[in-house]
């Protein structure tokens, strides 16, 4: 079979998705790679096609228990026989493992990256041919990625231990250029192909809301979305207990998780979110890495996260499967304290005093930079993209700051007040001290420093501490002001003279919400959701196959969309198959995962067809640019 073939056979998909084929054919040419693609984009596709192909054994490193036990699972499904070796088994269990895998049984081992150092699994993979070794969550390599695992710079030596050097392959969703570049220097790639499909998740929409009444906004947002299934990420444990039992309360089918429960809770809150048995979990960034549910229509963060990184990965969990969802960052100035506070806690005692320094100040940028898409009044998906390097054309008409009609102020003379007072500062002080004179604020702390006889003190008395952050925000970016990067950062003067110029405008962007313009229908706009094509009837036959499958999850133990993703079930809405033939035509559906289920999801559709023989399940679309 060639590859098109394997992917047809076993996964069910007739094409390959961007990038995908390129990848594959690189590694069956024997070539190293480096593949940064986003979430959802099928990254594990490109290991395991090859993997199938390949003569010998691929190892997959990963750090992320729940995404082994759930990519194993997922290939089972598939026909495919694979393990993984990692703390969850007992020592019994891996040297069964092992024994199996040496004598031909498994095609694909999943590994946590610290068993590369145990004597039982070196002198296995040295006994056995390794035709591959992938690399998972690559930016864990590297000490400037926001994960950094110093388990992973293991990987290097494993590799150069075996006896044939074997492919390797490296993975990795969010990867700067810095990222990118520690990547091949470290796992020293030889002659890698690099493929770097792009960071737009096109089905996400983005949006920031400022707002103070956070818990408010969470729960008039589930009311709107009962049935949906989403994520709501806070900084710390304290947010996550106290709107849990709000939502809990109000009879929301809600769960938790944080490092604060016991590892039993946390598998037990973990299992009921993936299968489907609560339909909301509110955690701390502790979970969801390799959580691999495709069915998340939304992720709220609660708090601003500390970084863009973070952001991108958290924000990726919604829409794995390629539907519409929503990734709104709830933000208040309280949040930036809030991860000032967790910096400062954050442990170094792994890091040696120089390095300590730099990852300190690369931390404070980084947040700054959070902070700057929190408060920016450009495109959101822009500023994402560009932050990983990718250039732009435009707004992208589909993300909530290009769903506001903004309105301008002019803002010139408060400006030069803010200079005014930074002047008199010195710069010794950060934004609290500067925003509070300039509010004249009563504050012990301000006659202490004696900012009370400034001239500038009250000079801006009549404006909201908002409008005054999000002033010094954009100024910042204009370049008059910037931010120290030490661990208490304060605000100093930039280049100032073009202020001198009478000419010179700081202006000041507000916003109100915007109808959408149905005149404006763009290619960039709203995209169709797979569940658009369905009438009434063919929801009704959706929801009966879903039924089905939650059914079949229970009876296998097993998360629902593993055994078939809702865009499978939409599909099969659409297509109404009659025969196994027809029912391989359906997107998702492998030859494994017919013979296992086909039967009785063919039963379910001839029942449902033929009682309701003139009932219409599907349209064409009429206007492919229409916003929903």
């Amino acid at each position: 079979m060639n590859a098109l073939q394997t992917l047809k056979t076993y996964f069910g998909y007739d094409t390959f998705r961007e990038g995908q084929e390129s990848i594959v054919e690189s590694i069956l040419e024997h070539r190293d790679v480096l593949a940064i693609m986003p979430t959802g984009a099928g990254k594990s596709i490109c290991y395991q096609i090859p993997a199938l192909m390949l003569p010998g054994i691929t190892l997959v490193i990963s750090p992320l228990i729940s995404l082994m036990q759930d990519q194993v699972k997922a290939l089972n499904e598939a026909g495919i026989h694979a393990a993984f070796i990692n703390s969850s088994l007992t020592e019994n269990q891996i040297s069964k493992a092992l024994y199996l895998a040496a004598g031909g049984r498994y095609k694909i081992i999943y590994v946590a990256p610290e068993r590369l150092e145990n004597y039982e699994f070196l002198e296995f993979a040295r006994h056995v041919e390794i035709s591959m070794v992938t690399v998972d969550e690559a930016h864990c390599i590297s000490q400037w990625g926001q994960d950094f695992r110093p388990s992973y710079l293991k990987i290097v030596e494993f590799v150069r231990n075996l006896s044939t050097r074997p492919i390797v392959s490296a993975f990795t969703a969010t990867a700067t250029k810095e990222v990118k570049n520690d990547i091949l220097c470290i796992l020293n790639l030889i002659d890698p192909a690099v493929v770097v499909t792009g960071f737009d998740r096109k089905n996400l929409y983005y949006s920031v809301e400022n707002i103070r009444r956070k818990d408010e906004f969470v729960m008039e947002y589930i009311d709107r979305h009962p049935t949906e299934s989403g994520i709501i990420y806070c900084a710390t444990r304290k947010n996550v207990d106290n709107l849990f039992e709000e939502l809990f309360k109000k009879g929301v089918p809600v769960t938790r998780y944080h490092a604060g429960l016991d590892n039993e809770t946390r598998k037990k809150n973990q299992d009921d979110f993936i299968y489907d048995r609560t339909s909301v979990i509110v955690a701390t960034n502790a979970f969801g890495m390799g959580i691999d549910k495709s069915n998340v229509r939304y992720v709220i963060h609660y708090n601003m996260p500390q970084s863009m990184e973070n952001y991108y990965q958290e924000a990726g969990r919604a829409g794995r499967d390629g539907e519409n969802s929503r990734c709104i960052l709830l933000f208040s100035p309280q949040d930036t304290m809030i991860n000032r506070m967790l910096l400062d806690s954050k442990d170094f005692s792994d890091v040696d005093g120089e390095d300590e320094y730099l990852i300190r100040q690369r931390d404070i940028r980084r947040l700054q930079i959070m902070e700057g898409y929190c408060r920016t009044t450009g495109c959101l998906r822009n500023y994402i993209l560009e932050y990983f390097g990718e250039e732009t054309s435009g707004p992208c008409e589909n993300c909530g700051n290009c769903h506001r009609d903004y309105h301008e102020t002019d803002m010139t003379a408060e400006a030069k007040q803010i200079v005014n007072c930074v002047a008199e500062t010195r710069g010794r002080y950060g934004l609290t001290i500067v925003l509070g004179t300039l509010m004249g604020a009563k504050r012990a702390r301000l006659r202490e420093l004696g900012t009370d006889k400034y001239k500038t003190y009250g000079a801006l008395s009549g404006h909201s501490e908002t409008e005054l952050r999000n002033l010094i925000s954009q100024m910042t970016e204009m370049g008059y002001l910037y931010q120290t990067q030490e661990r208490y950062s304060v605000l100093k003067l930039g280049n100032i003279a073009p202020l001198k110029d009478e000419n010179t405008h700081v202006v000041m962007q507000t916003y109100e919400e915007k109808e959408p313009d149905k005149k404006k229908k763009t290619s960039k706009t709203v995209r169709k959701r797979s569940t658009d094509a369905l009438t009434s009837a063919g929801y009704d036959l959706f929801e009966i196959l879903r039924k089905l499958r939650l059914e079949i999850a229970k009876e296998e133990s097993m998360p629902p969309y593993i055994v078939f993703s809702d865009k499978t079930l939409i599909d099969m809405c659409v297509k109404k198959p009659t025969d196994e033939e027809e029912m391989l035509n359906v997107s998702g559906v492998g030859e494994n995962k017919l013979k296992k289920y086909g039967q009785r999801f063919l039963k379910e559709i001839q029942e449902f067809t033929s009682a309701r023989t003139e009932a219409v399940l599907s349209m064409p679309e009429e206007n492919k640019d229409g916003i929903d």
